[in-house]
């Protein structure tokens, strides 16, 4: 019932079980991305000035640190997960591997890289 062709079976071709958790994994950072974003703009409207020493001085506070980075560690996972379904459905062969190489490159570069200037930001002294 269901389960593929006898030679797929001895091949190991079809469900590699992994989906739903992709799937649910999408969905949540669809959340934490929707509830994240919410905050973010809400604090920004709620600040009192827009100038380098306010956003500065904002940032450096925990309350406002904590949630940017859980924002930036959502916002590119969410984005490698959706682009890793594209890749898989239209890229074949060895592409697809250089693809994925590529992504989980340029994902885990720029999320370091807006994660480091989160922290940098919030463990430094006063601006200058």
């Amino acid at each position: 019932m269901g389960s593929g062709t006898a030679v797929g079976r001895v091949r190991g071709l079809g469900s590699a079980k992994h989906g739903t958790l992709h799937w649910w994994r999408q969905r949540l950072t669809a959340g934490a991305n929707l509830f994240l974003m919410l905050w973010l703009m809400i604090s920004v409207a709620r600040m009192p000035g827009y100038d380098y020493a306010a956003v500065h001085l904002w940032l450096q506070s925990a309350w406002v640190a904590i949630p940017m980075a859980l924002l930036i560690l959502s916002v590119f996972y969410h984005f490698r997960l959706g682009l890793q379904v594209v890749i898989e459905d239209y890229q074949h062969g060895e592409s697809r591997v250089v693809a994925m190489i590529l992504l989980n490159l340029f994902t885990f570069t720029l999320g370091g890289i807006a994660l480091f200037a989160i922290l940098k930001v919030a463990f430094s002294g006063a601006p200058a």
